[in-house]
């Protein structure tokens, strides 16, 4: 016996000094390295990018994968959530020092079958510096490796922080990790306001993230979530009587998938996610050493949208797109399809383009095969203008494609323009079915005359022209390039240059262009930061060039901001998850005109939004003073509306991506098209007290013009408007008029098309010349005014001035 007893010590204490060696082992890295003291302290746990609105709103996050996950603070779970956590995870959490001896026995002894012997920490250990390996072996060590990083991280936190980091990266299904996203997702309500209940089926969720997820198998999740009440009762955090009550009550699911679309101003954040990615390559982690990762480093990118207003916004295009698509809808050419005649190699480059045919050819079909799946009728989701912005229908993918290429598109952007701070953004009418970016500075589009106020501007400050200044209304000859505009209303008058800015008289624009010249135009188009190519053309002045809403914008500015040019800003400042700032973004501006003339060009804008091309927008609206200008490119493909106030200026633009797609009678033109949508938003911005933007704001007059004399108006805008010109904004002519290529109007978004489609494109495009059927000109109406124009610029003479 005594023998006997001898070899079990002698086996007891050498297998005792192995475990020794082999903690000591791990500890010191033999078995893989373990993470430091300083890694330890602050845990490189992946997680989510978050976009916070200049109120502090969580717009959105950008994650891959595990990334997807929001820290919050311990003082903002609900208690129920951590006694839930405790009660079912490991009931003596406070009483341990990150092992839990009873627990490991209670696990030997009976091989898991009654539970595991892991604690919370030991979890938290797992979830943070390693993956559960698969193969027994391994896992030994593994687990050994846990207990030593427990030890390490109850030494280095308080039992609140290590439920707090727990709580923060366990994974809740559905890609799902985090306590605040699981309650978003499941519950849509941040982790403080969980009831019992409710924390219940989340810490239930732990147990199998699938066999009782709540909204796939709801009876499990019930079952799951009465064992988590039973087992809270069972440790005095509910009494037997709350406890029984809860669990006859159903689960109040109100669940919405937490992806990257969800959220606030989606147009908006994906062109930030491109800067953001960006500004990762160039900028070091002093903590890793290598460049940030916006999809695992936590970063926080703080904006300058404004909840309220990107709300309005999206209203605002919501109820004024959906009138408009219907109007065109019932158009002869959309109804019969004539519209596509001729467009063969557009609808060829779409089909090409789509996820339909690329997956066909990875499944190995033929061309022929392709083409015919694409003239079956199938059932499909499309976009439509409802409540959930599709319906199912039945229709050949070729239908399809022709069915969401005829969809009006549009983009809204507002701005501060003495800051550049930019309030809201809509790039588009859905961004889940339509990802394209309309706002940003990289999509471009014929502005029509909403350029002119530029020339006009140019005039004032260079040519020393003002409103009064009498300009001829006749056609102008440029040489090599023929009459501008050589189509139009030209009455061979003369009229006041406030006259034709009020009234966008085409004839008297090219009348300024032709003293100032294309060249010089240009070069006044460069310096005040419009930096897009600009071929010195005389039909630029009439609108005849692409630019983008971001440009545009960028313009303006210089006009209610006192002759600065305030670059639009969106970014505030980045931080990092530990809420160091990194990066903070700044007003930037530069003075490029005189305050004179920004105040005289201003004046003169209040004439299309009093009795021109906008006219009565002021008045509707009830502001003081208020500025802008329509623009409408040939045959309606492009309507513009850009407008401020001495607060807010924003600008809209209505169109299809295939630009001989367009509303064919007056409803196209930007004072019809594009201005409703600004004229609504502005509705709800001035009835909203909370933002703060004064109905009576007036724009500043500089210093050096209040000694000068102040003219009414009303003698220079003294006249009805000519025939065909009050509430239609005349285009800028047909692009072959100006020696650029006509196909240009005819050509998708190609970007959206991959490269090796785009050939399809350019070897049509010559026999679509051809081809080419424009659709008629529209006869302008002819409204009458009788009586005096009411004036523009600030009442009558006054005699103190």
């Amino acid at each position: 016996m005594k023998q006997v007893t001898r070899v079990f010590w002698k086996i007891f204490f050498i297998g005792f000094g192995l475990f020794l060696v082999l903690i000591l082992s791990i500890n010191l890295g033999v078995f893989g390295k373990l993470p430091s003291l300083s890694e330890l302290e602050n845990p490189s746990i992946l997680q989510a990018t978050e976009v916070y609105a200049a109120d502090g709103t969580l717009m959105g996050k950008y994650f891959r994968d595990r990334g997807n996950r929001s820290n919050v603070e311990y003082r903002d779970i609900s208690k129920h959530a951590v006694n839930a956590l405790i009660a079912t995870e490991d009931e003596r959490f406070f009483d341990h020092s990150g092992i839990d001896g009873k627990s490991v026995l209670r696990a030997i002894i009976f091989l898991g079958r009654e539970g595991g012997g892991s604690t919370i920490t030991q979890q938290l250990a797992l979830n943070m510096f390693a993956e559960r390996s698969k193969n027994p072996i391994l896992r030994v060590v593994q687990k050994l490796k846990e207990w030593v990083i427990a030890i390490k991280l109850e030494r280095n936190f308080t039992k609140q922080e290590i439920l707090t980091l727990y709580l923060n990266t366990v994974p809740f299904g559905e890609n799902v990790y985090g306590i605040r996203n699981a309650s978003l997702t499941f519950f849509q309500k941040e982790p403080d306001r969980l009831a019992p209940e409710e924390a219940a089926v989340l810490i239930g969720l732990l147990k199998g993230n699938t066999l009782y997820n709540p909204r796939r198998n709801p009876k499990a999740a019930v079952s799951r979530r009465n064992v988590v009440l039973d087992q809270m009762t069972k440790n005095g955090y509910l009494t037997e009587e709350e406890g029984a009550k809860l669990k006859k009550k159903p689960i109040a699911l109100n669940y919405r998938k937490q992806d990257e679309t969800a959220g606030l101003a989606p147009y908006f954040r994906e062109v930030l996610r491109e800067d953001i990615k960006k500004w990762c390559k160039e900028t070091t982690n002093p903590a890793t050493g290598e460049p940030y990762d916006i999809y695992k480093d936590g970063l926080r990118i703080y904006t300058t949208i404004n909840p309220r207003m990107q709300i309005y916004a999206e209203e605002a295009v919501a109820k004024h797109m959906p009138v408009l698509q219907k109007a065109m809808d019932a158009q002869s050419s959309i109804k019969k399809g004539t519209v596509w005649e001729g467009r063969n190699s557009v609808l060829e480059a779409a089909m090409k383009a789509s996820d339909r045919w690329k997956n066909g050819k990875e499944d190995g079909m033929t061309e022929e095969e392709l083409r015919k799946s694409f003239k079956t009728k199938t059932p499909m989701k499309v976009f439509a203008w409802n409540s959930r912005r599709e319906k199912d229908t039945v229709m050949t993918p070729l239908d399809s494609i022709k069915y969401h290429r005829q969809m009006l598109q549009t983009s809204f952007m507002v701005m501060d323009p003495i800051t550049g701070e930019v309030k809201a953004w809509v790039g588009g009418i859905d961004f889940k079915t339509y990802k394209f970016d309309h706002a940003n500075i990289n999509t471009k589009r014929q502005v029509g005359s909403s350029i002119k106020p530029f020339l006009y501007c140019q005039a004032i400050e260079e040519a020393g022209f003002t409103p009064e200044t009498p300009v001829e209304n006749v056609a102008q000859d440029f040489p090599g390039f023929g009459l501008v505009p050589a189509k139009g209303v030209c009455k061979g008058n003369t009229v006041s240059m406030a006259t034709a800015l009020t009234y966008s008289y085409n004839c008297a624009t090219a009348y300024i262009m032709k003293q100032i010249g294309p060249k010089r135009f240009v070069e006044f188009l460069h310096n005040i930061n419009i930096k897009s190519k600009m071929d010195p053309y005389p039909s630029i002045c009439l609108g005849a060039v692409d630019l983008s809403m971001y440009e545009m914008l960028y313009g303006y500015t210089m006009f209610a901001n006192n002759g600065f040019s305030t670059e639009p800003i969106y970014i505030t400042r980045i931080e990092d998850r530990n809420g160091n700032v990194l990066e903070s973004f700044q007003t930037r501006m530069n003075q490029v005109i005189s305050e004179a003339a920004a105040y005289t060009t201003t004046k003169m804008l209040g004439g299309p939004v009093e009795v021109g091309t906008a006219a009565g927008l002021r008045a509707r609206l009830g502001a003081a003073e208020m500025a802008g200008k329509t623009g409408t490119t040939n045959d309606n493909a492009d309507a513009w509306f850009i407008g401020f106030t001495p607060q807010l200026l924003g600008g809209t633009w209505v169109g299809c991506d295939d630009r001989f797609i367009r509303i064919e009678n007056n409803l196209g033109y930007g004072g019809q098209a594009s201005r409703p949508i600004w004229e609504y938003f502005f509705q709800k911005v001035y009835a909203d007290k909370t933002l703060g933007i004064d109905k009576d704001a007036r724009f500043a007059q500089p210093e050096q013009m209040r000694n000068e004399v102040m003219y009414d108006y009303m003698n220079i805008i003294d006249q009805a408007p000519l025939p065909g010109a009050e509430g239609e904004d005349q285009g800028n002519g047909a692009a072959d008029q100006y020696l650029m290529d006509p196909v240009d109007n005819y050509v998708p978004i190609e970007s959206e098309i991959p490269k090796e489609e785009q050939d399809v494109l350019k070897e049509a495009r010559q026999s679509e010349k051809k081809n080419d059927k424009k659709a008629p000109d529209t006869p302008a109406d002819e409204p009458k005014k009788k009586g005096i124009l009411r004036k523009i610029f600030g009442g009558k003479k006054n005699k103190e001035q």
